[in-house]
């Protein structure tokens, strides 16, 4: 008979995974720091959140964002052939920062382009997974070092929700900023990270759990609490489960962390109850009613304690091998409707300057039609939304949609020309990360960025 040796601590650490499985909550109901003796520290600073709103699939994002005129339109048009855009379609902005080239934004993203027009929103173009500064030359002569897996979805969505392209790695980086900053929430019952789609990468970390809530709030121990019959029976036996002294220190140690679990859980969803209603009017989509429980979670952080939150959700469906304009223009009208809501609630509750909203991808999309949808790139589009963001304008270039273009490896497969690492460490900044901890949250970041006095893009206000 083989004999497994556990001593307590090597206990403490499986028990927060086992309490999470077996409680029936579907919930990460707490923090694993609350297993020791840790005293929470007094919270510090303002309070800032990150809203990551993951894209999964692969977005086609040269299709949100467009030329729409001149030689540079039918650049576009030659290249996307029956995935183009007509022209009157096309959304006009313009960009602060542009001159010589007009732009436009898919039809479906009206809401988008006003915010965009207000400087509330941005663009970052043609970003992606680098290891290294990439050329054209440099990647047919296999002079650089690649992200490992190009074009592959686990790969590629696990670099960009870990940032480290060289590797396949467990710990995302908003968990490592999270263990980071983790002192700065006088609340240490609940984790930092808050997901609406359970364990993720990009929250995982060495000393937190994410906590688990969905659009009505927190799933909660099903029947406990719940003071009417047939149920009353359950809570009464779990209060009594809870409040036993057991001999056993691995039963005493779980009755105490499932205790905490369920305090914790209640105490969250009863600040969510103590909201109220906004005026801000929501769509009837699971997007839309996502952002509306982020915004009461931000509402309830004074009752809840918290000074810095990182939400995370992931809306699928982007993987349109087939069928990519019928359902881009679905799923751009449920993203575009839910960043305009939740743009207005957070003004509502005088909360917009507080908050950054951004998406990411695991990749972009070729630019060439495989009939009647895309395949699997790399360079792409993305957009930051706030009041802290220097909107009104595009970061990064905005590449040449040419299939002869120095950027192109084939079929549409363009090379990012701006590092996620860039954008990943000027978030983390804003959010509070110590210029001389970027590197450290961010690995690679110094192959393109040496913190300083000059932001890595500058689309926020630091």
């Amino acid at each position: 008979m083989v004999v497994n040796k556990f001593n307590r601590r090597d206990f403490l650490k499986m028990a927060a995974v086992v309490s999470a499985g077996l409680s029936t909550t579907g919930t990460s109901l707490f923090n694993l720091r609350n297993l020791g003796t840790f005293a929470a520290a007094g919270g510090s600073g303002d309070y800032k959140a990150l809203v990551c709103l993951y894209l999964g699939g692969g977005a086609d994002s040269f299709n949100m964002v467009v030329p729409r005129s001149g030689t540079e339109y039918q650049d576009y048009v030659n290249t996307r052939s029956n995935l183009a855009l007509l022209t009157d379609d096309i959304l006009p902005v313009s960009p602060l920062n542009i001159s010589g080239i007009e732009y436009g934004f898919h039809p479906a993203m009206a809401n988008m382009r006003s915010l965009f027009d207000q400087g509330k929103l941005c663009f970052v173009n043609n970003i992606g997974t680098l290891r290294a500064p990439t050329t054209q030359e440099a990647f047919f002569n296999e002079e650089v070092p690649l992200p490992l897996g190009l074009f592959s979805h686990s790969d590629q969505s696990n670099q960009w929700q870990t940032a480290i392209p060289s590797e396949r790695q467990i710990k995302g980086w908003a968990g490592r900023i999270s263990d980071l900053l983790l002192d700065s929430n006088p609340n240490q019952k609940v984790s930092m990270n808050i997901s609406f789609n359970g364990t993720n990468t990009f929250q995982s970390s060495n000393g937190n759990v994410e906590f688990t809530v969905s659009n009505y709030g927190v799933t909660g121990l099903t029947g406990y609490g719940e003071m009417y019959e047939p149920s009353p029976w359950r809570s009464k036996a779990i209060d009594d489960m809870m409040a036993r002294s057991y001999n056993d220190p691995f039963k005493d140690t779980y009755a105490g962390v499932f205790k905490q679990s369920l305090e914790s859980s209640l105490e969250f969803q009863n600040a969510l109850d103590a909201v109220p209603e906004f005026t801000t009017e929501f769509s009837d989509s699971y997007l839309s009613g996502s952002f509306k429980m982020i915004a009461k979670i931000i509402a309830a952080r004074e009752k809840l304690g918290f000074k810095k939150q990182i939400f995370f959700i992931d809306y699928g469906g982007w993987d349109n091998h087939d069928e990519l304009l019928e359902n881009q223009r679905y799923l751009l009208s449920e993203v575009d409707n839910a960043i305009f809501e939740f743009h207005n609630v957070l003004q509502e509750i005088d909360m917009l300057n507080e908050v950054t909203t951004f998406s990411m991808s695991e990749f972009g999309r070729t630019l060439t039609s495989n009939g009647n949808g895309t395949d699997h790139a790399w360079g792409g589009n993305v957009f930051a939304m706030g009041g802290a963001v220097n909107g009104n304008r595009f970061y990064g270039d905005y590449p040449t949609l040419t299939l002869d273009s120095n950027l192109d490896i084939g079929g549409g497969v363009l090379i990012p020309t701006t590092a996620s690492d860039l954008y990943f460490a000027e978030l983390g900044l804003w959010f509070g990360v110590n210029p001389s901890d970027l590197t450290s949250v961010f690995p690679n970041l110094s192959n393109f960025y040496s913190p300083g006095s000059q932001s890595p893009l500058g689309f926020l206000n630091i």
